[in-house]
């Protein structure tokens, strides 16, 4: 579908990044589209595939998520099977809000985010440790992630 963004996708979807909350009403003006139009375009957007889903982000300290880290895992023998043992057994881990895979060092790069470094520890020694497959576990606590967090991922071409 990329290929068949124009200027009025682009800054609809920038937007959206912005403001998932925004109403057709507003989205349309700030595109200069009319509304039917513009949620004609939103919803083919929606529907290719494009526009995952919209979301909320949460004050991390009010909801009491003081800790958040980088904990990277190299798993023993990185085959298929052991991934997907290894991917099933974090998809049950509350505390892990993102998981990729990489290439490198490490094979996996979790973020994860608990309300003390005492339940961060607990975390790594008592669950994370005991997942099948991990071999080796790094971590690194974020001192402050409000410089730069989910950027809107840029539209332009």
């Amino acid at each position: 579908m990329n290929n068949k963004l124009d200027s009025i996708d682009i800054s609809m979807l920038t937007a959206l990044q912005c403001n998932s909350r925004i109403s057709n009403a507003e989205l349309s003006a700030k595109v200069n589209l009319s509304q039917t139009p513009c949620l004609r375009r939103l919803r083919r957007l929606e529907k290719s595939g494009l526009i995952e889903r919209y979301s909320v982000q949460l004050n991390h300290q009010m909801i009491g998520a003081s800790v958040s880290a980088f904990v990277f895992v190299k798993v023993n023998k990185n085959t298929s099977k052991n991934a997907s043992a290894f991917e099933s057994a974090i998809a049950d881990l509350p505390e892990v809000t993102e998981c990729c895979v990489l290439a490198g060092a490490h094979d996996y790069m979790l973020r994860v985010s608990t309300a003390t470094l005492q339940s961060f520890e607990l975390f790594l020694k008592e669950k994370l440790a005991n997942v099948p497959m991990t071999e080796g576990i790094e971590s690194t606590i974020i001192l402050n992630q409000l410089i730069k967090r989910d950027a809107p991922l840029p539209t332009h071409r």
